[in-house]
């Protein structure tokens, strides 16, 4: 049991009865009259559905114990994507819902940690930066470069971020997949 005081976002809970809920956002609120209290926007792990909780400041909740498995992405098997346990070398499939927004950085031979709560695969997390190469950004025109502006680049992934006119295909770059932003050139 935790406080909703410490509440983080990502921070698995579970609650009514049993289901995960993952912490989307969370604001401590504390008004001129009245006790204080935390308004935390939820999503259910297993259906994907959003809802806003309010608990007092203090209140007590269950925090999921979640097991952090480091796996290798191997390859796309029909609608499911397939990974292998670095250490017993067991492969198990997951669905692209529990991969998330994620899945347009992924790549095969990647290691990723898949979670896992009793035994049921509930998500996968991607490394915080990948290197990806520039497949298709248009060329940058005399002149652009002088403000410093952004273009289009389509990854070899599929993902589409925004560069620097100096990036031409055929370059890696380094993308945040948290915010989607391009870091820098490999």
């Amino acid at each position: 049991m935790i406080s909703v005081n410490d509440l983080k976002t990502g921070l698995t809970l579970q609650l009514d009865g049993g289901s995960l809920w993952s912490v989307v956002e969370f604001l401590h609120v504390k008004p001129g009259k009245g006790a204080a209290f935390v308004r935390t926007k939820l999503k259910n792990v297993e259906t994907g559905q959003v809802v806003e909780k309010t608990f007092r400041a203090g209140e007590k909740v269950a925090k999921a114990m979640l097991d952090r498995r480091d796996m290798q992405y191997l390859y796309k098997e029909g609608t499911g994507y397939v990974m292998m346990d670095l250490e017993t070398y067991e492969q198990i499939t997951v669905t692209a819902d529990m991969i998330g927004d994620g899945i347009k950085y992924l790549k095969e031979n990647m290691n990723v940690s898949v979670l896992t709560h009793e035994g049921n695969v509930i998500g996968v997390d991607l490394p915080t930066h990948v290197e990806l190469e520039v497949v298709n950004t248009p060329p940058a025109e005399k002149g652009n470069t002088s403000q410093g502006g952004t273009k289009p680049a389509e990854t070899e992934t599929g993902a589409v971020v925004n560069v620097p006119f100096f990036v031409v295909n055929g370059d890696r770059i380094r993308i945040d997949t948290r915010t989607n932003e391009y870091l820098d050139r490999c």
